[in-house]
C-alpha cells in the first residue's frame, strides 16, 4: 500500500488532527476526522437512503471546511493513477 500524505488541518493542535492521504494504488481518498455528535450521527443515518444504520466496519467523520483543498489534492492524485 502506498498512502501519499496530503495534509494535515492547519488549526491542529497536534492532538486533534483531521488529516488526508491518497492511495493511488487502491484508488482511495483517506480521511481522519473528528467524531460526530450523537445528534449529528442520527441526522446523518436518518437521511440517508441506506438501509439501517452505518456499520461498525464504516465511520461518519467531521472535516473542517478549510481542508476542502486538500481533499481535492486527494482526489486529483487518486483520479491521476486511474489514467495512468
Amino acid at each position: 500500500m502506498a498512502v501519499e500524505f496530503i495534509g494535515i488541518d492547519p488549526d491542529t493542535d497536534r492532538d486533534h488532527c483531521p488529516t488526508v492521504w491518497a492511495d493511488a494504488e487502491a484508488q482511495e481518498v483517506l480521511l481522519q476526522g473528528w467524531q460526530p455528535s450523537a445528534e449529528t450521527h442520527a441526522a446523518c443515518e436518518a437521511s440517508s437512503p441506506a438501509n439501517g444504520s452505518v456499520p461498525d466496519s464504516e465511520a461518519i467523520i467531521r472535516i473542517p471546511a478549510r481542508m476542502i483543498p486538500m481533499i481535492r489534492e486527494a482526489c486529483d492524485a487518486v483520479e491521476r493513477a486511474q489514467l495512468r
